[in-house]
């Protein structure tokens, strides 16, 4: 796949870099990246990811722009109040930058549809707000053998991971997976949703950032010597003190998804 002359000057800045040049340019433009949800994460993700240059962006939510979402939603204006966040952030990319291919799915990822869905992509990013979502589609990026980007906002902290659990780290053990690192969802009702606590919206652009940050590391393949990225590793943000830090987990051989009593995948998606 070539690059057009446009392009070519759209994306010099990035070209130049020594751990991407033209032939990770190249895989970008070839590259698929699944979004799920247009929202806080979502939002800065999309932005990057387009003006990157990843040639086709899919965009899976089911909902619609409402006034208390712009503050953080920043792919949505004023006047997309109303409308469908698929729509909306369809329109804003095709702004952002022309050769960007977008797949609007305005429907609610879910177990039953969650493995059809992300199997026409190479990377997904997870921006959505409910531990139902994430739990079935960790599972089934693991399923369908594509890596996933996860991140979650706090009030005033977050964090980010990437996942390919159905490959082997350098011991030889195969990477965790997302139940490694959280076994079990939370009771209903114990974590507030963000309508209860509220979220800062530039905490949701830093993360939604890395998050593109990292997706387009995997689609390139990696930035050269010195890149390790956060396969393994969860990167931990505290807003109000300013810090940052990573912390390492490891495979639990105890996990329903990938461990040595590893439960069927009818099992994990509701159909048995």
């Amino acid at each position: 796949m070539s690059l057009s002359s446009e392009e070519i000057e759209r994306y010099a800045r990035q070209i130049v870099l020594h751990g991407l040049g033209g032939p990770g340019q190249n895989k970008l433009k070839a590259g698929r990246a699944l979004v799920i949800g247009a929202g806080g994460l979502g939002s800065p993700a999309l932005q990057y990811l387009a003006g990157a240059g990843v040639g086709t962006l899919g965009i899976v939510d089911d909902d619609s722009v409402s006034l208390s979402n712009l503050h953080r939603q920043i792919i949505h204006a004023t006047e997309d109040v109303g409308r469908l966040k698929t729509e909306s952030a369809q329109a804003a990319i095709a702004r952002i930058n022309p050769h960007v291919t977008v797949e609007p799915i305005a429907s609610r990822l879910d177990a039953n549809n969650a493995r059809a869905i992300i199997r026409r992509f190479d990377v997904v990013l997870d921006g959505s707000d409910n531990f139902s979502t994430r739990y079935a589609l960790s599972d089934a990026c693991y399923h369908e053998r594509r890596p996933l980007v996860s991140a979650a906002l706090g009030e005033f902290d977050g964090t980010l991971t990437t996942l390919k659990p159905y490959e082997n780290g350098p011991d030889g053990k195969p990477n965790p997976t997302y139940r490694c690192l959280f076994p079990d969802p939370p009771e209903p009702g114990t974590i507030p949703t963000c309508a209860e606590a509220g979220i800062l919206g530039a905490l949701a652009g830093v993360l939604g950032s890395l998050m593109a940050m990292e997706a387009i590391r995997v689609l390139v393949g990696g930035f050269g010597d010195g890149d390790e990225g956060l396969v393994a590793r969860l990167l931990m943000i505290d807003a109000r003190a300013m810090r940052f830090e990573t912390l390492r987990y490891a495979w639990d051989p105890d996990n329903v998804l990938s461990g040595r009593g590893a439960q069927s995948e009818a099992l994990l998606s509701g159909e048995a």
